[in-house]
């Protein structure tokens, strides 16, 4: 076969010596497990590093061959991509909002220009018309990502957030891929950045409506986000106020401001149940208030708002609705025991509708709603809302079946809301959805250059048969000209964890794949959430094999359905879709000419074991808790592919990993490799490829990531034989 004939050249690059053995004992419920590699733990042993950095040039030097690979691939992808481009103008207040990107820059550029008021709401909330290259009047550049990332090894915003009056804007930089940030405030009529400085920040940060304080989220020890802090601009970071500390290692804490601007809204809970502590921001010194205590065990997310001049809250919530329902509760009901609150329905149950989330603006409902695997967004008058007048929920039209539909902004004094659509052919657009009379208004479609023609490609839902009978949907795309042979190679990705769907999604990458012949299937295997909550539920804790098991069925579906050669099958995945690389190496090595594990959790049991290691307890949730619950354990041991490593004959493996990683720590893959390669009974290399400087995302700045991408794609394409584009007058990129 084409595909092996570089198999050869690989054969004569020497293996790295092995990694030294250490072996370590770890005890729980009665079993020894004996760790050789764990000493790769100490993240500045010169050993350590010296061995990531030899482990680095042996997969240089195994995947040299695929250089011109990577480079057509890189290439096709910048030559695609409209370089120089921007995002549609979003108005909040005074000014319109929105970021560009600059051909032959890394990162974004954070703009905006000033806004109009006329009294005519349409011409208000009509953005501006601006042209890629060309000059915006008026425009003021707020925060340009190229300057800030001069001479830094990575640069990553965290957050963003204007004052209500526009005057001050506060953000935060990553400059290392640890995922801590360092809050700073600029002033954005005269530029220059205020004194003010807080170190160490994670994700989020928010004004209050009056402009006097900040609002920032800090991680523990553990990575786990559990304070919400206030710092009050001019006074000393060593002042900021903790306005809520979150104490169990479960959980973890965040916060959003209201839609209406009202109140701070705290959100402690874990993918089970959650609690609500709220804050009134025009008095703050009243403290915070609990809506539903933890103790009742119900999964919500909250939203006041105000109907007749009293005060509400919608709920969304699992109440005696595993697929979740929206309720309407007055304020003042909280205060007595749950049995006692009179709730009104909004939205009802429905086991084939998984409500996803809702918020609202001074007149209206949106709800973002999964149906048939489908994400949508559905709008709701807030005009009669709780009452026999309620309304009946809108949803915009669309004429693809694969799609992706989601909120992109919603200005709570807008008279329309803004969608974002996608699809596997469809480029990223913009729609304006006029709120009353539920027109459509087009502001953008991503520009996808050299020729490209949706009429080229095929996406396809497809079922595959589980082993229990349970169908698996396949997300299949292809070019429209592939016969159906079974000639065709093949790569599979997944993720499977987390209640996280795989949605619909345009790729300009994946053109590249899909023009060298390569079929490329999603698989929307049990434990994402592209089914509801009962489909998470089957692949997690002590469903999790149901995970595994989905992919490798899937794989087996491709490798009949007679689009696919059986053995021409990539598989590709990262973070807890790297541990499902590491699960379905062990279950079925045969099934796969390589696999891809991207920053891949394959050490998950002496992960979750040790509640110190970040984002472990927070992880009990998912997999259960092997400490305390010796069936977990036993469960988690059968699967953890670290420790199930076999004497079998592997594929081609690349594990892909950063060494700045806070979240899949580099110790995991750089175990795993080692034992593979330990282990292994056939020929096919085993690599190791750590980004130095890179954080969970890889490296950081656009030009950067599209290499990224392109090494992966590479690795798996050249073990399929898929190097070269078919011909096609249309496949060239121009």
């Amino acid at each position: 076969m084409e595909a092996m004939t570089a198999d050869a050249a690989v054969t004569e690059i020497p293996l790295p010596a092995p990694a030294r053995k250490v072996p370590s004992e770890r005890t729980h419920h009665g079993d020894t497990f004996i760790d050789s590699y764990e000493w790769m733990r100490e993240k500045e042993s010169p050993e350590l590093i010296e061995h990531l950095k030899r482990e680095n040039a042996y997969t240089e030097a195994v995947t040299r061959s695929q250089e011109p690979l990577r480079e057509a691939i890189f290439g096709e992808i910048r030559d695609r991509t409209q370089e120089t481009d921007l995002s549609v103008p979003a108005r909040k207040k005074g000014w319109w909002y929105y970021s560009r990107t600059e051909e032959g820059k890394q990162y974004g550029i954070q703009c905006r220009v000033a806004a109009e008021d006329t009294g005519d709401p349409t011409r208000d909330w009509t953005p501006p018309v601006v042209v890629p290259g060309q000059p915006v009047p008026g425009e003021q550049v707020m925060l340009d990502g190229n300057v800030l990332a001069e001479g830094k090894p990575f640069f990553s915003l965290g957050g963003l957030s204007v004052t209500e009056d526009g005057t001050l804007l506060a953000y935060s930089e990553d400059n290392a891929g640890d995922e801590r940030f360092t809050l700073r405030i600029k002033d954005l009529e005269t530029g220059d950045l205020l004194p003010d400085a807080v170190p160490n920040v994670f994700y989020g940060l928010a004004f209050s409506p009056d402009g006097t304080r900040v609002y920032y989220t800090v991680v523990d020890d553990s990575w786990r986000p559990y304070q919400v802090r206030a710092h009050t601009l001019g006074t000393p970071v060593t002042e900021d106020a903790v306005v809520f500390q979150e104490d169990d290692v479960a959980l973890w804490t965040g916060f959003e401001i209201s839609a209406d601007r009202t109140q701070l809204l705290i959100t402690i809970g874990c993918s089970e149940y959650s609690e609500y502590r709220v804050l009134d921001l025009a008095a703050p010194e009243r403290g915070l208030t609990t809506l539903l205590s933890r103790d009742e065990r119900i999964l919500y997310d909250a939203e006041p708002l105000t109907l007749d001049g009293a005060p509400y809250y919608l709920l969304t919530h699992d109440r005696d609705a595993k697929n979740s329902m929206v309720s309407l509760v007055g304020a003042g009901e909280f205060a007595k025991p749950l049995a006692d609150q009179a709730w009104t329905t909004v939205v009802a149950h429905d086991d084939a509708v998984r409500v996803e989330g809702a918020t609202v603006t001074r007149t209206h409902l949106v709800l973002s709603v999964r149906k048939d695997t489908i994400e949508r967004v559905q709008v709701l008058p807030l005009a009669g809302l709780g009452t026999p007048a309620q309304g009946v929920p809108t949803e915009p039209d669309f004429d693809e079946e694969l799609f992706t539909s989601n909120l992109a902004n919603a200005e709570f004094d807008s008279p329309i809301i803004r969608l974002s659509y996608t699809s596997y052919l469809t480029p990223p657009r913009v729609y304006d959805y006029v709120l009353e009379d539920g027109s459509l208004e087009l502001r953008k479609e991503t520009e996808v250059r050299g020729g490209y023609d949706p009429a080229d490609y095929v996406a396809e839902r497809h079922w595959a048969p589980a082993t229990d009978g349970t169908l698996i949907p396949l997300s299949v795309i292809r070019r429209a000209d592939l016969a159906r042979d079974g000639s065709n190679p093949g790569l599979i990705y997944a993720y499977g964890s987390y209640e996280i769907s795989m949605d619909p999604a345009f790729s300009i990458a994946r053109l590249s794949l899909l023009d060298r012949g390569i079929v490329f299937v999603v698989a929307h295997i049990r434990g994402g959430g592209e089914m509801g909550r009962s489909w998470y539920e089957q692949g997690k804790k002590l469903a999790k094999k149901n995970t595994f098991t989905d992919f490798v069925d899937a794989t087996t579906y491709l490798g009949t359905s007679g689009w696919v050669d059986a053995g021409r099958i990539a598989a590709m995945g990262g973070s807890a879709g790297g541990l499902l690389m590491g699960a379905v190496a062990n279950l079925a090595p045969e099934k796969y000419r390589a696999i891809v594990a991207q920053v891949p959790f394959v050490d998950a049991l002496t992960t979750i074991l040790d509640p110190e290691l970040p984002l472990s307890a927070l992880e009990w949730e998912e997999w259960g808790n092997p400490i305390t619950d010796p069936e977990v354990y036993r469960y988690m041991k059968e699967y953890t592919p670290y420790e199930t490593v076999r004497p079998v004959a592997y594929p081609r493996i690349a594990a892909v990993t950063s060494f700045n990683d806070t979240r899949v720590l580099y110790v995991e893959p750089a175990k795993w490799v080692a034992q593979l390669r330990e282990t292994t009974t056939g020929t096919e290399p085993i690599v190791l490829k750590t980004e130095m400087d890179g954080g969970h995302g890889g490296a950081s700045g656009r030009y950067s990531r599209w290499r990224d991408i392109a090494w992966d794609y590479a690795f798996a394409a050249d073990a399929v034989g898929a190097t070269a584009v078919l011909a096609r007058s249309t496949s060239s990129v121009g």
